[in-house]
């Protein structure tokens, strides 16, 4: 147990950096070069501010973040409205998330052997079911969030060895858009950083962490804090490179071509070592994104959260199964990734509000309550995201 908890922090930085990160830090880099850098600054922050948010909660409650908020409601009815929201939001939204990861590794996959990314989401599927069905997952998860680590370091040294144009970016930087027609991939970017069923992860792996091998909550703040951080590194470097290889230039970025980014450092293996990269981003989040919708379903239906329960894993089986089929819809690879992620940043100010709620209500939280500065950026998170939601779809 001391091992799992050791890496939460870390675990939620690699649940959001996966093929939905690459793929719409790509697209944003190579349409809009830095103009969108403000987009991420601000899903950075927020994501600090709303995970610590889920830390303090998992750590002062030793419950998850649906539990928490289930056993501070009394009436049936407002209970019942609880469950169908939490089950409406999270379970609709993961299912979209689900279907991103899995395209996004099967796009990874049939790069190496091509048999379609449809049936390479089967089998993605499929392995994951194996995983979580036996509760093994843990040693896997490790390998793939290194693998994602390594990606990353790519994307770094590929972009020192380019020449940016860094003047081009400062000026990009001081020069913000918001768009109509950015609005989508804005909301995108938000929603790939801000990763609603992350919150509900983070306070159950806490929780549960907590009640084995109890820590100073500090230790458990400044890791996520940390890890948040170093996602959002990763995620600016994917979009100052794929600015470098497509921004400006009369070759559009498509699932095809998605590599050609990386080839001033890895040359004729930079489709191989994406291919993999993509891959391993794509089944931790394929595991995590189900597992995230297990923990908060059963918390608000008051149900067992745990691997062995069979309401447990007849959720997750649900999110995945239903990934598994909106791939082989016939949706386009990127549009699939990227309307999953723009799911999220829709469904985002409905589970920070509840998140507000119970950090300034909870009896258990003590000292760990919410102040007035932390309250005024959550606010500041749920306003800015709905007005860009309503701008997107008025």
């Amino acid at each position: 147990m001391a091992q799992a908890r050791s890496k939460s922090g870390f675990i939620i930085a690699a649940a959001f950096i996966g093929p939905g990160t690459v793929s719409t830090a790509s697209m944003a880099g190579a349409s809009y070069g830095f103009h969108l850098v403000w987009a991420l600054l601000f899903s950075v922050i927020a994501t600090i501010v709303l995970q610590d948010m889920a830390v303090r909660l998992g750590f002062a409650t030793k419950v998850g973040m649906s539990e928490a908020i289930a056993s501070s409601i009394r009436h049936p009815l407002a209970r019942g409205l609880l469950a169908l929201l939490v089950i409406s939001a999270i379970g609709i939204g993961n299912a979209a998330y689900e279907a991103g990861n899995l395209t996004g590794a099967a796009i990874g996959l049939n790069s190496l052997y091509a048999m379609g990314t449809g049936s390479w989401s089967v089998v993605l599927g499929l392995l994951a079911i194996a995983l979580l069905w036996h509760g093994r997952y843990h040693l896997i998860e490790s390998v793939l969030v290194s693998l994602v680590g390594v990606m990353a370091l790519v994307f770094v040294v590929t972009l020192a060895v380019s020449n940016p144009d860094w003047a081009a970016m400062a000026s990009q930087i001081m020069h913000p858009v918001a768009s109509p027609d950015s609005l989508t991939t804005i909301l995108a970017l938000i929603g790939t950083t801000i990763v609603p069923y992350n919150l509900f992860l983070h306070a159950s792996l806490i929780a549960r962490s907590e009640s084995q091998t109890p820590q100073p909550a500090t230790a458990y703040r400044r890791q996520s804090t940390l890890a948040v951080g170093v996602g959002g590194l990763i995620t600016l470097f994917i979009m100052a490179t794929a600015m470098q290889a497509f921004y400006g230039q009369s070759e559009a970025l498509h699932a095809g071509n998605l590599a050609k980014q990386l080839a001033p450092l890895l040359g004729s293996y930079a489709e191989l070592f994406f291919a993999v990269g993509i891959f391993a981003a794509g089944l931790t989040s394929t595991i995590t994104a189900p597992l995230a919708a297990a923990y908060a379903v059963c918390g608000a239906l008051n149900k067992p959260a745990d691997l062995t329960s069979g309401w447990f894993k007849a959720i997750w089986l649900s999110i995945i199964v239903i990934g598994v089929l909106v791939t082989l819809s016939g949706i386009k690879p990127l549009m699939a990734i990227l309307f999953a992620q723009a799911a999220n940043g829709l469904l985002l100010p409905v589970i920070a509000l509840l998140l507000l709620y119970m950090m300034n209500t909870h009896r258990q939280l003590g000292r760990l309550k919410n102040n007035w500065p932390t309250n005024i950026v959550g606010i500041a998170v749920v306003v800015l995201i709905a007005w860009l939601s309503w701008q997107k779809f008025s």
